[in-house]
């Protein structure tokens, strides 16, 4: 599965919408996604599951890229 994950750059940093980023995992599950980044500098505000349809309209973007790739 692909997770669409939302952060902030920074974890000292109070969160504002207009910062906030994104980045692509695969995992089988949310728990999984929250361990492989459990080590990276920025606060992940939200993971989201991206169902087939959303996933095709994300890869129409020439920046998508899975995390670690």
């Amino acid at each position: 599965m692909i997770f669409k994950v939302y952060y902030q750059a920074t974890k000292t940093e109070t969160p504002v919408r207009e910062k906030t980023q994104s980045i692509y995992v695969e995992a089988s599950g949310v728990p999984e996604v929250r361990v492989i980044l459990k080590d990276q500098p920025f606060h992940i505000e939200l993971v989201e599951q991206l169902s087939e349809a959303h996933l095709q309209y994300e890869k129409q973007n020439e920046d998508f890229q899975l995390w670690g790739q």
